[in-house]
């Protein structure tokens, strides 16, 4: 866990949304890897994307690095 200030709620949603994001990117034909309990990983046009649901974080050499799932999708769907 980070050094946030309400640990308990980060906790709670924590699996929730590690849960959701890579049900979403898998509908869409991404093949996700669980790099950590905080950390998703996939490829995207032969380059490695990190995404981390609890806050949103996404970089990686074949997108823009940014904050926001939204925007993410939006991107890999260009």
């Amino acid at each position: 866990m980070s050094n946030r200030l309400n640990k308990k709620r980060e906790a709670e949603l924590q699996p929730e949304r590690m849960d959701s994001c890579q049900k979403e990117l898998e509908n869409m034909g991404i093949y996700v890897i669980r790099h950590s309990d905080t950390e998703l990983r996939f490829a995207h046009r032969g380059h490695i994307v990190k995404f981390f649901p609890y806050s949103g974080w996404h970089t990686g050499k074949s997108i823009k690095d940014g904050r926001g799932f939204k925007n993410l999708v939006k991107q890999l769907n260009q």
